[in-house]
């Protein structure tokens, strides 16, 4: 099995974050108050979209797909994080599909990671004003990057994923900032149901602008909840 080496980052202080669901959207509770969550930041990019895929394929089938790969995507998430934590990973077999799945990513593209940083990690920046948990943190190739796993369908194009890669910009940027560490590079890694792989590698940079402007546009049409600093620090919450 390999073994993969993990910095050691004792120093840093993770956040472990406490979340609050307000109005259907996802805030992370921080030091400075509520922080959107970048994932209910970036929803708003593509309503349309998904709006006319719900209605399209109706709202019972929409529920049921929608259902279908959170799970998928979620048992996979937790295999490779067991595995880049060299944990036993034998317990999740019973799970076919996604094992399968976390197999080819496994044999792929996890072989690609080390020196990791961090997994699972709970992010904000006070420049942004976002926060959210990130995947991993580690080198892929030798080069330290925000890292995702992704599970679908089909094969993505390009095109799809810029949420991904915008989403990936602001962990670097919130890593960035609490932690002092450069990092440019963001990784997509994908699977697909029929096992397909595919890597997609940015560099934040081309993406900061993106998320300048969807940040500036979700708080135009969005009010901060009041902030209760005695009821919302102090209790970490996935």
């Amino acid at each position: 099995m390999t073994k993969f080496n993990h910095v050691d980052m004792s120093w840093f202080p993770t956040a472990d974050l406490k979340t609050k669901n307000i109005d259907g959207k996802r805030f992370y509770v921080t030091p400075k108050g509520y922080y959107p969550s970048i994932t209910t930041v970036l929803s708003d990019r593509n309503k349309k979209g998904l709006f006319e895929w719900r209605k399209r394929v109706g709202e019972d089938v929409a529920n049921h797909i929608a259902r279908k790969a959170a799970s998928r995507g979620t048992k996979v998430h937790h295999m490779c994080e067991d595995y880049l934590n060299n944990e036993d990973i034998e317990h999740h077999k019973k799970d076919f599909l996604p094992w399968c799945l976390f197999n080819e990513l496994k044999d792929k593209l996890l072989c690609n990671i080390n020196n990791i940083h961090a997994q699972e990690c709970g992010l904000y920046s006070d420049k942004y004003r976002v926060a959210g948990r990130t995947d991993c943190i580690a080198e892929y190739n030798g080069e330290l990057s925000i890292i995702d796993f992704k599970t679908s369908t089909s094969e993505r194009t390009d095109s799809w994923n810029e949420n991904y890669y915008i989403q990936g910009a602001a962990y670097a940027e919130m890593f960035g900032e609490r932690a002092g560490i450069l990092v440019d590079q963001v990784v997509i890694l994908v699977v697909t149901e029929d096992g397909t792989t595919q890597e997609f590698i940015k560099k934040k940079h081309d993406y900061l602008p993106m998320l300048t402007e969807t940040i500036h546009k979700w708080e135009e049409k969005n009010e901060i909840p009041d902030f209760n600093i005695d009821n919302d620090i102090g209790v970490a919450t996935a």
